[in-house]
């Protein structure tokens, strides 16, 4: 009998063979993974027309303070729900702790925590995020559409957005630029 692993605190790199364009070049920082599923925070895309500081003025907060950064289309489920990544130096109100590597929060009070000054030293803001059920993930694992790689802080809070994929699988050993879809035969 084999005993299921569970990756939180890990990230999925989409494969070239991923079926899903939704997640094509994506890096998803797996956040939650245990027997009833997983959920994970795409941090590899931008989402146009949103800042930081918007996000917080949607809120009432005064975000002149903080620097404005783009605002990380988070997945596809729950588009409008907020989930911020940060380092482990602030805790907050139902924030789960990943992997002891970052943690995940999702409530108003890391914002205004943010805002304040008094937040974490290093995070990510993203607006929804990936999810799956029980078993779904290990599944797709065994297909062409994802690559289990370290989670590493460093990789997911100082590497720029737009050169996550290509890094997480340099970081890994992998040479991104050869990477082609589907399985070959010999």
């Amino acid at each position: 009998m084999t005993q299921t692993r569970f990756y939180g605190g890990h990230f999925l790199l989409a494969l070239p063979g991923m079926a899903d364009m939704r997640f094509d070049h994506s890096v998803v920082a797996l956040c939650v993974h245990d027997e009833e599923g997983a959920l994970g925070i795409a941090v590899g895309e931008e989402m146009d027309g949103i800042t930081l500081r918007e996000l917080l003025e949607s809120f009432d907060i005064d975000g002149s303070q903080v620097p404005d950064m783009p605002v990380l289309r988070g997945g596809p489920v729950e588009p409008r729900r907020g989930f911020v990544l940060h380092s482990l130096d602030w805790g907050g109100q139902d924030m789960v702790h990943v992997g002891g590597r970052w943690g995940l929060s999702g409530s108003l009070d890391i914002l205004k925590a943010i805002a304040e000054g008094r937040g974490p030293s290093r995070y990510l803001v993203a607006l929804g995020y990936a999810g799956w059920g029980a078993g779904q993930l290990e599944q797709e694992m065994h297909g062409e559409s994802w690559f289990l790689a370290d989670g590493d802080p460093d990789l997911l809070f100082d590497v720029p957005t737009r050169r996550k994929w290509a890094a997480a699988y340099a970081a890994a050993g992998v040479d991104a630029s050869h990477l082609v879809s589907g399985a070959g035969s010999a």
